[in-house]
């Protein structure tokens, strides 16, 4: 809990600096990032994770490949699914749009294994549906953006799915065959590796505060609600299709946590990297790591008290 605490507190820190830093006062704006800092942040971010990721915790993929299966196939299905149906039912930019639907098709966040820790569920499934959803992101994210949105991404799609592959998916295996094979990185990453990832997490999203400031200052409640609306009916549908196959308790849980909590940071970095800087595309995706850090860190919480004040506990992992 005082991980969870430090980075949401971090993250309203200084997005609120980036919001209201007063530029023309003062004459410099240290928000300022170019794209190729996104890039960098990026990579740094996925490196660090992937050093963290240990073969022990991807025992599920081993033991219950096919409920990996299920959990990836819920979340590259329940997501979009509802970021589409939303976007149809209120009325936005197609700038917007887009935002709303990268926030329902990227990967689940990392920020997620480290909920399900505090919810008391399994972190080995949790772990694994990240890893597997983030290795396989440069496939799914841009396939999913052309069946929703293909006016919008019919021009970006290659480089969509190069740009996934190069920040996203190689760093992430880098970083863990590092960790397996070099112990003085392993060692390194297992100290600082979180600390880099939230360090550049925060990083790319003040940078994208900083560029939308106007336009974040007079944002829909409508957009809002939106946004609460995808994350709700990720937490809804995996939890409930985690009931319906009879997964254990500790299980539901991760999948849950899983599928709500999206990688928007990522989001964020794609849509200013293919739109250009200054793009509403990243508003949704900015304004999406707020929710879903809180929710769900509400969520997991609420799991944990209910355990502590004498409610059965989760099923033990295998």
């Amino acid at each position: 809990m005082k991980w969870t605490h430090s980075i949401l507190f971090w993250l309203l820190l200084t997005s609120s600096l980036a919001l209201f830093w007063p530029q023309t006062q003062i004459g410099f704006d240290p928000f300022v990032m170019k794209t190729w800092m996104l890039w960098l942040a990026i990579m740094f971010t996925m490196f660090s994770l992937g050093g963290l990721v240990s073969p022990e915790e991807l025992k599920p993929l081993r033991t219950r490949p096919w409920w990996v299966v299920l959990g990836v196939g819920v979340q590259v299905v329940v997501m979009p699914l509802a970021a589409w149906t939303i976007t149809c039912l209120i009325p936005m930019d197609s700038e917007m749009k887009l935002g709303v639907l990268l926030v329902g098709c990227v990967p689940g966040a990392m920020a997620s294994n480290v909920l399900t820790n505090t919810a008391r569920g399994s972190v080995a499934y949790s772990v694994s549906l990240t890893s597997v959803a983030t290795l396989l992101s440069p496939l799914t994210v841009p396939s999913i953006l052309w069946l929703l949105a293909r006016q919008q991404t019919e021009n970006s799609l290659a480089k969509s799915a190069f740009l996934l592959a190069l920040l996203v998916t190689l760093p992430t295996i880098l970083g863990y065959l590092a960790s397996a094979k070099v112990p003085r990185i392993r060692s390194f990453l297992r100290r600082n590796g979180s600390k880099i990832a939230s360090f550049s997490l925060l990083w790319i999203i003040s940078t994208v505060v900083a560029a939308n400031r106007e336009a974040l200052k007079s944002v829909s409640v409508l957009i809002l609600l939106a946004l609460l609306f995808v994350n709700l009916a990720g937490y809804l549908g995996g939890y409930l299709v985690g009931a319906f196959v009879r997964l254990p308790e500790s299980y539901r849980r991760a999948l849950t946590l899983e599928i709500g909590m999206q990688n928007a940071g990522l989001g964020t970095t794609l849509s200013v990297t293919i739109l250009g800087e200054g793009t509403t595309a990243a508003i949704p995706t900015a304004a999406y790591t707020f929710g879903c850090m809180l929710t769900g860190t509400l969520l997991a919480v609420i799991w944990r008290n209910l355990d502590e004040w004498g409610r059965p506990k989760p099923d033990s992992e295998d």
